[in-house]
């Protein structure tokens, strides 16, 4: 099974000099971010937050205290806001958290191993998969396009790869140096 954690939202830079920080949510309706109550950060402290404008919070620990200044806030920049997967409401049938990707086996269509899923990436554009196999690892958009069919059950997604990606193969037999094409 997955982590026991789902990332929920991540801490960015402090808005003015009162502790409020921005934090990028990455739930469905980014307002609904505070109703999962407690957030982890990834040494285990609980934190709590109240949206006071668009994208910006105050962040409360574990009594109840809001971060004091601005200093305070710097030192949360990039933090990891988790819950327990148990607080989540479970997915239909169809349905699965970007967590569950990591781990699965990638395949072609045709059938052939690309590797495994590491790492699903989210910068604001769109999710795209981190697969580790033969060579350097691939990242790879998650869009139907690309990834047509996931299978959390079977444990597999399949991918078609953009004719961009090369994945590796045997090494060119034809020796060249690092300012020469091989022949």
């Amino acid at each position: 099974m997955p982590d026991e954690r789902i990332l929920m939202g991540v801490v960015g830079r402090p808005h003015g000099v009162r502790g409020l920080v921005h934090v990028h949510s990455y739930t469905a309706e980014p307002a609904d971010l505070p109703t999962y109550g407690a957030l982890l950060d990834d040494s285990g402290r609980r934190w709590t937050l109240v949206w006071r404008g668009d994208g910006v919070a105050e962040m409360r620990d574990e009594q109840g205290r809001p971060l004091p200044d601005r200093n305070a806030a710097e030192k949360l920049v990039n933090t990891r806001l988790s819950v327990e997967r148990s607080r989540l409401p479970k997915t239909e049938d169809d349905e699965y958290y970007l967590a569950d990707l990591v781990g699965l086996a990638v395949m072609s269509a045709e059938g052939a191993t690309l590797g495994r899923v590491t790492a699903v990436h989210d910068y604001g554009a769109g999710a795209s998969l981190e697969i580790a196999g033969e060579g350097q690892p691939i990242l790879l958009p998650f869009t139907r396009a690309c990834v047509p069919s996931v299978d959390i059950t079977a444990g597999r997604v399949i991918a078609v790869l953009p004719e961009e990606v090369v994945v590796a193969t045997d090494a060119p037999t034809t020796a060249a140096g690092p300012d020469q094409h091989p022949a």
